[in-house]
């Protein structure tokens, strides 16, 4: 249901700091031109940690709106408190979304069996698919193979977003768990290995820009064919670093306002916009990649 080239999609704001959703419509139409397979509204890259319950949900029905149904909606619906999580998980199913993004419970430091409980809870009440998120380097939490091996027992778990970068994770979980059970990568920079390796796509941030770039070089890995991957990545390979020179959004940001496809590079405090130190990086990141 859920594979290939999948953007974790920003949310653009106007000067007053409210949602722009005029801008929003139009990246939805961006990525639907370029053959984007999937998006997620309101995750990480999405802001979710700045936009108050109403706003996300919000956000996220204006996606499912703006979609139509032409491709995959999957709303970001994680928390580090379980009932909050169950809250955003229904209340995202409410308003049209295929799937749900959930991220590991943040700062709190479950234990696995934490997490087992954690997502067993959501996945009792929840009626779409929901797909694991585990990015230690920004939860303090790390979701091991073997725990997602148990959870993808439960038939509402459909997959999982591994966003460590390690690669020897795609067989452990390829071992381990269900047959059709989903693997997607979180690392932009080793997205192609992950989908070489046997993973079933991407839920990017550099698709944000490149989506085109992003679904050949998907496509071309999904079929095995290594030359024709990398001919897409090698253009890609300074935005995977240009674009986390700060905090993820806050270059993906700056990237889109300067490519005119929204007007303001804008973010939600404590997140600021780009450092101008890092604005002829970014450019000549998106000259490489023919932006």
């Amino acid at each position: 249901m859920f594979s290939g080239s999948i953007v974790a999609l920003v949310t653009p704001f106007n000067e007053d700091g409210a949602v722009d959703f005029n801008a929003l419509n139009a990246l939805v139409e961006f990525h639907i031109e370029q053959g984007t397979d999937a998006i997620v509204a309101v995750g990480t890259t999405g802001e979710s940690a700045t936009l108050n319950p109403k706003e996300h949900i919000e956000v996220v029905e204006a996606v499912v709106k703006a979609v139509d149904g032409r491709v995959k909606v999957i709303g970001g619906a994680g928390a580090n408190a379980t009932q909050e999580a169950i809250d955003l998980t229904l209340a995202c199913e409410a308003v049209g979304v295929d799937g749900t993004l959930s991220v590991t419970p943040y700062y709190n430091k479950p234990t696995q069996a934490g997490l087992v409980a954690h997502y067993t809870a959501i996945a009792e009440v929840a009626a779409k698919p929901i797909i694991l998120y585990n990015v230690p380097g920004r939860t303090c939490c790390d979701l091991l193979p073997e725990t997602a091996a148990e959870l993808s027992k439960l038939p509402g778990i459909i997959g999982i977003k591994e966003a460590t970068g390690d690669l020897s994770r795609v067989a452990k979980l390829k071992e381990l768990c269900r047959d059709d059970f989903l693997l997607l990568s979180g690392d932009d920079a080793t997205a192609m290995e992950f989908i070489l390796l046997g993973g079933h796509g991407v839920i990017s941030v550099t698709n944000n820009v490149v989506p085109g770039v992003f679904k050949a070089m998907c496509a071309a890995a999904a079929e095995g064919d290594r030359t024709a991957a990398a001919e897409h990545n090698d253009k890609m390979t300074g935005l995977y670093s240009a674009l986390f020179t700060e905090a993820n959004p806050i270059p993906v940001k700056w990237a889109l306002a300067e490519m005119g496809k929204m007007p303001l590079a804008d973010l939600r405090l404590p997140l600021t916009t780009l450092s101008e130190a890092h604005h002829d990086t970014v450019r000549e990141a998106l000259a490489q990649a023919g932006v």
